[in-house]
C-alpha cells in the first residue's frame, strides 16, 4: 500500500513549479540532463529564491544508459542539502521523459512529493523540429544561465 501512494507523480508545468518553488523555500529543482545539456543549453537559475538547483544526472553521456546509482546518489545529495522525504522536489529534464522516471524512481525509494516538470526545459520539438519554440522552461521565460 505505501508504495503505491509513494510513487503516484504530478505533471506540473513550469510556471505552475517556479510559483511552487518560490512559495516553499524548502522544495528543490533536481535537473537531470545530463552534462552536456547543462554545458550547452543552459540550467534554470534559482538564485532570485536563494536557490541552486540541484544537477543529477540520470543518464551519462554518450552512454545514454541509466546510471545505476542515480536513486544513491541523489538520495545523498538530498540528505547533505537538508532535504527531507516529505519535501516537495521537481524534477526536470529536456522535455519531461527522462525527468518522469527519475521522479518515479525517487517516489519508489520513498519520496513522498516528487513531481515532474511536465515541458521540461526545452519542451517539444515545433514543425520546424526545434526546442524551445513551444513549450518549457525557457520558452516560458523563466530565469536561467548558461552553464
Amino acid at each position: 500500500m505505501e508504495n503505491i501512494e509513494a510513487s503516484h507523480v504530478e505533471d506540473v508545468p513550469v510556471l505552475e513549479t517556479w510559483e511552487r518553488l518560490k512559495a516553499d523555500p524548502k522544495a528543490v529543482l533536481v535537473d537531470v540532463r545530463t552534462r552536456a545539456e547543462w554545458a550547452f543549453v543552459g540550467v534554470p537559475d534559482l538564485s532570485s529564491l536563494d536557490r541552486e538547483v540541484l544537477l543529477m544526472e540520470w543518464q551519462t553521456f554518450p552512454d545514454s544508459g541509466i546510471a545505476p546509482d542515480f536513486p544513491d546518489r541523489l538520495d545523498a545529495a538530498l540528505k547533505a542539502r537538508g532535504v527531507e522525504k516529505t519535501d516537495q522536489v521537481f524534477f526536470i529534464c529536456r522535455s519531461g521523459g527522462r525527468s518522469r522516471m527519475a521522479a518515479e524512481m525517487m517516489a519508489t525509494a520513498g519520496y513522498r512529493r516528487c513531481s515532474n516538470v511536465a515541458e521540461g526545459f526545452e519542451g517539444p520539438i515545433d514543425s520546424d523540429r526545434h526546442r524551445g519554440q513551444v513549450a518549457g522552461w525557457k520558452f516560458a521565460r523563466l530565469a536561467w544561465v548558461q552553464g
